[in-house]
Order: C-alpha cells, then structure tokens, then sequence
C-alpha cells in the first residue's frame, strides 16, 4: 500500500468534514459544490482502491455533517440517504444498463423531476395533522425545526382528505425563490447584515432561525419528492403515482415532474429541463432519474450510502474556483463605472470564462476582492459571469484592498458617487469618449434640441467614422461629409443641414435638458430655466443655490454642480455657443403671482383640442408640478381619452380628477384670478 495514498485520504477526509461544517453549521460555504464534489470523488476512488482504510466516520459512509447543537435532535425513522450522482451521459447510460440487468428487463420506466437545490426536509404527519419537521442532518440523526417549518406557507399544517396513512413521513427540498431572495438580500444590506450567498444558503440559513418569527418573514417553497415510513394505510405503487397522491394530500410537488421510457427519455428531459432553468424562479443543480415501480426499488435495493434505482443527473458546474489576474474598469453609456475581474482562465458553466463582473465598490468591499485572491465565480445561463466571494484561506500576503479610480479612465473626467447611488459616474458626459452615442442622441431628440431626420444610425456613423466627438460638432457638418456616409443621399443630406441650422435658435429649458446632466429631466430644466434666467447664472451657482430651488434636492443639485464644475462640459458649452446656439434669455419676475405654486398636477390620456404638452406648459407657467405619477400629494388628474391606471389609481385614492372641458374651465378662472 503506497503511504502516499494513505496520508491523501487522511488529507481528504479532514478537508470534507471542514467543509462540511462550514456548509452545513455554519451556513458559510467557502468551496463551491463542484470543488465538494470532485474532493468526495477522489475520497471515494481512494477508498475502493484501499478498503481496508475505510473507517466508520469517512465521509463516503454518512450523508451530510452532524446537525446544529442548537436545535434538539430526532432521530429518522428511516434513514435520509442521499443519491450517486452523474456528471456525464455515459454514466447515466451505465446506471439504466446495471438497473437493467439487475431486473433482467430490456427498458424501464422512470419518474423524473428537477434536482432542487435546497435544503432536505422530513415531515411526520400523524391522523393528517403535522406533528414534527426535521432537517436531514446526518441522514440517520437531524435537527427539530418544527416550529419553523409550520411558518411555511407551502406546507400544509393538516392534509387534505381522508385516505392519507395514519402515519405518513413526507420527504422534500426548502428552497427559496430567486425572487425572494434578491429581495432578502437587498433587505440584508441596508441593515447591515449578513447577505447570503446563494437562494440555497439563504434556505438553510433561514430554516436554522432559532427564532421562528424570522423564518416566518422569509421567502421559503416547500416541494415534496418521497415518502418514507407509512403506517396503518398505503401511498401507491409507482414514484409517479406517490406524487400525485402527495399533491392529493396538498403537498406541493414540482410542476416539472414526468414520466419517461428508456435512458434516450431521461436524457432528453435533461436536456430540456436544462434549457428552461433559469426562467424557473428556484435553483436547480440536476435533474433526477427514479425507478418508477416500487416493487422493481425493492428489487433493486441499495449500495451503502444510496439507492440502487435512482441517480442525480448534475448540470455543469455554475461555481467554479479561480484566480483574480486584475481589475479592470469599464465605463457605460451613462457614464457608470464597473469594475471587471481579469480571470485566470476557467470553464463554468459550459463556457469559458476570463473576465466577471463586479458590479461596484460596495460590493468589492463587502466582499473583501482583492488582486491575486482564489475566488469564486458564478455563471447561470446568460446571465454576465460575477465573482461570488473570495477565499480568504488561499489569500497571498501583503495583497492591498482595491478602490475605483477618482477620475474616469477613458476621458480623465472627475468620478462621483451620488447620495442615492451605489454606482460611481463619470462627470464628462458631454466629452467622454464611452458616452458619445447616447450623449448625442439625447442631445437631438424632441424634447431636447429637436433636430429632425438626425436618427441613431445615422449617429452612430457619425460617432464610428470620427466626423463627431462630442455634440458640438453636429455644428460643423457640411453637405460632403454627410452625403459621403452610407445610405445619405444631397436631398438627405440637405434636409439634415437644414434642421441643424433650425435647432440652434431654442430656448433656454431644451438648451438644459439636452445637456443631458443626470438626475436633471424635462420639468427640472424647466424649473432651473424660469428661476435663473439664464445660462451663465444657472453654471455659477452652487449646491446651495440649487437647493433652494422648487424639485431640486440635494442629490440633483450636486449632480447639476459637478456637471458643470467640469472643464470637459463647459468647453463643449463654450464651442456650442461659438456655433451660433443661442436662445432668449428669461425675464426673473420675483413678484408674479403663481396661483397654482406648491400643487402638483398629472395629466393622463389624450386631450383632442390641446396636446399634453401644451396643458402641462400651461400648468408650469401657473406655478404647479407636473408629475409623471399618481401619488397621495397629487392634488388634480387631467383626464383625457383612454387615460389608463392613472386614472383608477387617483380614483382609489380620491384624487379630484377633471376631464378636458372641466380643466379647461379651470384653467381660465385660475388665469382671470392672476
């Protein structure tokens, strides 16, 4: 016997029973399950290479890990053993043909279902009532979490009918909706509080609440797949047909469970399943091929931790450890910073992957990334690969904590972080490089500077082809450059030209809104425009000044002064004006009546004799806002035809609402009144 392979699997055990108790007491994994697996593996090839090593408490011999010492014990009626798994076609091939033999039968009929990724639970109902609920543990010996079972709402606290057994043990997978647990998470982070790894890791975390008011407030499913003990009465004779009894009962079972032929069968339903898994709102790692008829179980019985009859079918790893080469930061279309890990590269999730998101500083930091660190990275489908959490026991020495960068990478902008925000901003919105395309689209569309026949593509042209960096040089077009670009005939060109030449007589709201500042829409550029008059005012005025206007607040007014603290910004201004953009600038009456200041009006549908534009002018030149949504401080809803939820929702609140004729009556008694 080599002492090599002795000292390894001593190696092997002790690192599967840390991990398993940082899985299953701590509830803080620290390996993904791939890596789990692929450690048991090798216990299990070393083991069968050796038997005269195995010993009683090696992993290979038990389920899972020893249960919490914070919950009372219960020992299982039946043992809760858990099932071999498959990572490849040829291994589910090799099952069907041992079950095959074993029953001499040339095909089998086999139940198949989703492999739930959540945490094992046993029911005992006894007289259809439920009188206990326990977590598998060890499979021999599990925890009592009655109490917190019964806040699950899935799980019916007394079944339906009267043909149940008088004693019925139902077995299922806790698991949290992905839903929910975007939600919890989010909850976690603003108290502070831990969040959670995956949906799994929330269910197990949130069943092991010692107090049950907790779990009650939890997004938890229940989904029963099995029976155990059952006394004085019957289920059924088939898996397919225990789950609709089950479901009979009112118990929960997966809406994905059918019934196949053959291996060809279980494998085309693998393929399918894994096709929708991540429109499903719950987490599955596999799928899950049984024996169908229980007499053929029996016959086939079980080797010393699982059944012979059934096997997990395992998806390609979704987690996968590797190494962090390098940040790297990428800046958006609206100028948002997101920092991007260069990987060392690793195959997950049937792919390749070398870099992955990471999201925002807050995230880096809570997480504790740093440069050289093993981490782990998640992949689900399509959705961008991300770094899920280093590995602080890999970490290499003297490695540094990592912070964004002040100032952005493409243009050398100033970077910010608004109050309400957890991204961070580049403040060169009209001269940063990554923001060009929007900024410009912004800058001609209706609302803004209105030049007509100037679409996206043609933009985006423009933009690839070098004749436009920032929106000043819309300005300096002529008729050769944009009768040179593809698909821009004279007449094309010409009409173009023309509604450039248009454009630069506007006024001093569109001028604003089409700077496109963050935060800053079309009623907010209005309410700047009519309380500074003019441009050169609104640009000097500091975070102060801006609050004190009417709608601006303190994240706007700071979003408003850094966008123009920025030389970038004011230089793209400056060419503008140099290019003959120009508009009247606005008389400041400080003692004009507003009648309708401090009133909030939304105007809903659409009006036949005046356009909404035009009603919500009249309104703004009468002091009141105009919002966008119905709300308990909305004081009037203009109706118009076919005005939608807005309407019934100013109705439920009791909203006073004024059709066409009614406002228009409104609006000159409020005029006379002036």
């Amino acid at each position: 016997m080599s002492v090599l392979d002795k000292d390894r699997i001593v190696k092997l055990r002790d690192d599967i029973h840390y991990h398993n108790h940082r899985y299953y007491v701590l509830d803080d994994p620290e390996i993904p399950d791939i890596e789990y697996d692929r450690l048991l593996r090798e216990l299990e090839a070393l083991e069968k290479k050796h038997p005269e090593l195995i010993t009683l408490d090696s992993p290979t011999q038990r389920v899972g890990s020893e249960p919490l010492s914070s919950f009372s014990q219960i020992n299982h009626l039946l043992p809760m053993l858990s099932l071999s798994n498959a990572f490849e076609d040829g291994e589910v091939n090799d099952f069907d043909r041992r079950a095959r033999e074993k029953l001499g039968v040339d095909k089998i009929i086999y139940a198949v279902e989703p492999k739930l990724d959540g945490l094992a639970i046993s029911l005992l109902y006894e007289n259809g009532v439920l009188i206990r609920g326990a977590t598998r543990g060890d499979g021999v010996t599990g925890e009592d979490v009655t109490q917190n079972v019964r806040t699950i709402e899935a799980i019916p606290l007394r079944l339906q009918g009267d043909d149940y057994p008088l004693k019925l043990e139902v077995r299922g997978e806790v698991v949290m909706t992905k839903s929910g647990f975007d939600k919890l998470n989010e909850s976690q982070r603003k108290k502070g509080d831990k969040v959670f790894a995956n949906p799994r890791n929330a269910a197990a975390g949130s069943l092991r609440q010692l107090d049950s008011k907790i779990t009650a407030t939890r997004p938890l499913m229940f989904y029963s797949y099995a029976v155990g003990l059952v006394e004085q009465g019957s289920v059924a004779h088939s898996q397919s047909d225990i789950l609709l009894k089950l479901k009979s009962w009112g118990l929960p079972i997966s809406s994905e469970v059918k019934q196949v032929t053959g291996v060809n069968g279980c494998l085309e339903y693998y393929e399918s399943i894994q096709k929708k898994r991540d429109a499903l709102n719950y987490d599955i790692d596999g799928v899950v091929y049984k024996v169908d008829n229980i007499e053929q179980q029996k016959e086939l019985g079980f080797v010393s931790r699982a059944p012979r009859w059934a096997i997990a079918h395992k998806f390609a790893a979704q987690e996968e450890m590797t190494t962090l080469l390098g940040i790297d930061v990428q800046v958006g279309r609206t100028g948002a910073l997101t920092p991007v890990a260069r990987l060392e590269p690793v195959f997950v999730g049937g792919v390749t992957v070398t870099n992955a998101t990471l999201h925002n500083q807050d995230e880096i930091d809570r997480k504790d990334i740093r440069v050289g660190d093993t981490v782990i990275v998640r992949r689900a489908g399509d959705v961008i690969p991300e770094v899920v959490s280093s590995i602080k026991s890999k970490r290499p020495a003297r490695t540094k904590k990592y912070k964004l960068p002040t100032s952005c990478p493409v243009c050398g902008s100033e970077v910010i972080r608004l109050d309400d925000e957890a991204i961070m901003r580049c403040t060169g919105g009209l001269f940063c490089s990554a923001q060009q395309k929007e900024a410009i689209k912004h800058f001609i569309s209706r609302k803004a500077m209105d030049v007509d026949g100037l679409g996206d593509k043609l933009v985006e042209q423009l933009v690839d082809t070098n004749n436009v960096k920032d929106v000043s040089d819309l300005y300096r077009l002529d008729m050769q450059t944009l009768a040179g670009l593809e698909r821009m005939a004279e007449k094309s060109a010409q009409n173009v030209i023309n509604a450039i030449e248009k454009s630069k007589d506007t006024t001093l709201a569109r001028f604003i809104f089409a700077l496109g500042i963050r935060q800053v829409g079309e009623t907010t550029a209005k309410t700047l425009a009519n309380s500074f008059g003019n441009l050169t005012d609104l640009m000097a005025a500091n975070e102060e000044k801006l609050t004190a206007i009417p709608d601006v607040g303190p994240v706007v007014a700071d979003s408003i002064a850094h966008f123009f603290h920025e030389t970038h910004n004011r230089t793209v201004i400056d060419k503008l004006i140099d290019y003959g953009v120009h508009w009247a600038d606005i008389k400041i009456d400080e003692d004009i009546h507003k009648p309708l200041e401090n009133q909030t009006f939304v105007v809903t549908g659409t009006l036949s004799d005046m356009g909404r534009d035009e009603a919500k002018s009249a309104l703004e030149q009468l002091g009141a806002k105009v919002s966008g949504s119905v709300s308990k401080k909305t004081n009037y809803v203009v109706v118009g035809e076919k005005p939608g939820s807005k309407a019934a929702k100013a109705e439920s609140l009791g909203i006073e609402m004024l059709d066409e004729k009614a406002f228009k009556i409104f609006l000159q008694k409020v005029q006379t009144s002036r």
